[in-house]
């Protein structure tokens, strides 16, 4: 028996958005709401937080048609209702209500001690519209770069027809090309009689001579230093260390 395929992430944020928009009764919400938080009302008035919802949430004055209006969730209410009546799993509802709320298309706000998430069909039609808008903005800005170049296209194609005069320059163009390409090389095996890469040469001959000679003098000072010290013979410190007898600075 083939096992039950799960819900994929875009699955879970659709059934999820259903959800959100399905639940009514917000008033229910709304009194459970201000029982919870007690000791936040003692600071804001019920009017206040309704006023406050009818200005974010709904855009509208008559607190009848808020309270008809969707309801809000705390997570752990979503982690209860979304297995039961979505199918999506309570332990992959946070993941998803978050992805949802960074994408903009569920709200959320934290009233006391609690964080509540709501979505409403009327903010996602605004968002949908001005999504919409801007993509029409867009699609007319492409439009018309699109015919610039076009414009551009059939300037530069302008004197560029395909004549028998353009094929025979065409054609030169690359004999000249492929002329070039073999004088480059040819070039390139008289480089070492070129001027400047013979003075370069001998600029580095002069530094390698005075390092060669900087060194043969540090040989010198040191198989002094050893007959001074250990009292060795010259030639055993020569056979020792493998130094050329005829060991001599370069003129």
């Amino acid at each position: 028996m083939s096992k039950k395929r799960g819900l994929s992430i875009e699955e879970k944020r659709s059934k999820m958005m259903e959800l959100l928009y399905e639940k009514v009764n917000f008033y229910h919400l709304s009194k459970s709401l201000i029982h919870s938080n007690r000791s936040y009302q003692r600071n804001i008035s019920i009017s206040a937080i309704i006023a406050n919802a009818i200005s974010k949430d709904c855009g509208r004055r008559d607190t009848d048609c808020f309270f008809q209006q969707k309801e809000c969730f705390q997570l752990k209410e979503l982690e209860k209702i979304a297995p039961k009546e979505k199918g999506i799993t309570s332990m992959s509802v946070k993941e998803v209500v978050q992805s949802l709320v960074d994408d903009g298309m569920i709200d959320t706000d934290k009233i006391g001690t609690s964080v509540y998430f709501w979505a409403f069909p009327s903010k996602a039609l605004i968002v949908r519209k001005r999504k919409q808008d801007d993509l029409a903005i867009n699609v007319k800005e492409t439009e018309s770069k699109l015919r610039v170049c076009e414009e551009r296209l059939n300037l530069a194609r302008q004197g560029r027809e395909e004549t028998q005069e353009r094929l025979d320059v065409m054609n030169q163009l690359a004999q000249k090309g492929e002329e070039s390409k073999r004088l480059c090389l040819e070039l390139d095996r008289y480089r070492e009689c070129d001027p400047e890469v013979l003075e370069e040469l001998k600029q580095q001959s002069v530094i390698a001579k005075e390092a060669a000679n900087r060194w043969t003098d540090n040989i010198f000072c040191l198989k002094k230093w050893a007959r001074t010290k250990f009292g060795i013979e010259e030639e055993k410190l020569n056979q020792q260390f493998e130094i050329p007898e005829d060991l001599d600075y370069v003129e």
